[in-house]
Parts: structure tokens; sequence; C-alpha cells
């Protein structure tokens, strides 16, 4: 499949990957703090969530793990406890924003976990699910560490709006849409999934036991 502009995409990439990290370590060390961990506690929960899928899926690839090429992810995660440290008095009151640093999340790490592995020329079937493991494995991270049911294993729609975000991704690089555009409006596809199911309660059908 022909990429368009290999600078360009990586560029975008490493954007993403840096915001992501962001506000995926915001909304695990404020998890943490609402479990009352130390701040010792909280930076390990944040950096958990904010590294852990992107290195599973390098490790996959066979690629160094991201962070491990710089400093700037780590010091991602320590800019994001010292804001939850400092304002954590105004920020308690914003219980709701840490769902959309939750989401912002997923769907930036989904978009670079896709480009990533269509770098490595995997067929997009595999970048699709290189895209949901990396919005996706450490939210699965976080929740272990903090004693929970992982969010992808409950009702909510959360992988689902990355596998959906893989999808419209995929269609915009078949029709050859610009990059950016591509970018933009999968990012709007998984946010506002999430957000819909949210709002509205939709949800995919439970199992249920013969019993």
């Amino acid at each position: 499949m022909l990429y368009p502009d290999p600078q360009l995409v990586r560029t975008v990439q490493e954007i993403l990957e840096i915001l992501g990290t962001l506000a995926f370590a915001i909304s695990g060390i404020r998890h943490a703090a609402a479990k009352h961990y130390d701040w010792f506690g909280g930076f390990v929960c944040g950096i958990a969530v904010a590294i852990g899928g992107g290195t599973l899926r390098d490790v996959m690839l066979g690629a160094t793990p991201f962070w491990m090429t710089s400093p700037l992810y780590i010091v991602c995660t320590m800019l994001a406890q010292l804001i939850v440290i400092v304002f954590a008095r105004s920020l308690k009151r914003l219980d709701n924003a840490w769902l959309a640093f939750d989401t912002l999340g997923l769907a930036l790490f989904t978009i670079a976990g896709i480009q990533k592995t269509l770098a490595y020329n995997h067929p997009f079937w595999v970048a699709i699910i290189m895209g949901c493991i990396t919005g996706a494995a450490g939210g699965v991270i976080r929740d272990v560490l903090l004693n929970r049911t992982p969010v992808i294993f409950q009702k909510e729609i959360y992988a689902m709006a990355s596998i959906a975000g893989g999808l419209v991704y995929w269609l915009m690089m078949v029709l050859h849409v610009n990059v950016g555009i591509t970018v933009a409006t999968t990012f709007l596809v998984v946010v506002s999934i999430r957000f819909l199911a949210l709002k509205y309660h939709i949800s995919l059908p439970v199992l249920k036991s013969e019993e």
C-alpha cells in the first residue's frame, strides 16, 4: 500500500504520542489520586497507562519502545503529576473532565498505533488491531494496578470505538485522502463514538450465563 509523505506521518505520529502520553498520564494519576495513592504510586499509574499500550505495540512490531527513544515521554508524565498535585482542589470539581482525558488519549494513541504499524509495512488489519492495543492496553494495566475490572471488559464502548476509528482510517487511506484530514477525521470518530455511547448508555450485548 502506498503510504503518503513518510516524514509528515512520522512528525504527526510523534506529536500524537506526546499528546496521548500527557492525556493518559493525567487520567491515570487522577484515578490513583481517587484511590489515595501516594506520589510514587500516582506516577506509576500515570506512566503505566501512558506507555503501556505503545510499549506492547512496539515489542510486537520488533521496534524499540517509543518512550526509550526520548526522555520527553517521562517528562510529560512528570508534568501530568505536577498538574494533578498543584491543581488538586480545582481539578476535583472537574471529575467529568477526566473522562475526556481518557478519551483523548484513546483516540490519539489509536491513530499513532495505526501509523506506526503501517510504517513497518504490516497489512491494515494488523494496523487496526495494533491501534486498538496502543489505545486500550494502557487502561487495562492501569485498572489492574487500581484493582478494578478493566473498562474494556465492561459494557462501555471503549475498544470498539478504537476499532471503528481504525476502519475509518483504512477507508480514507483507500480513498487517498490527505493524511492530515484522515487523522482529524479518525480522531473525531473515536471521540464521538465514545462520548455518544456514554451519553446515551449505548453498549454491546452482555454475555448471559446458562444458569
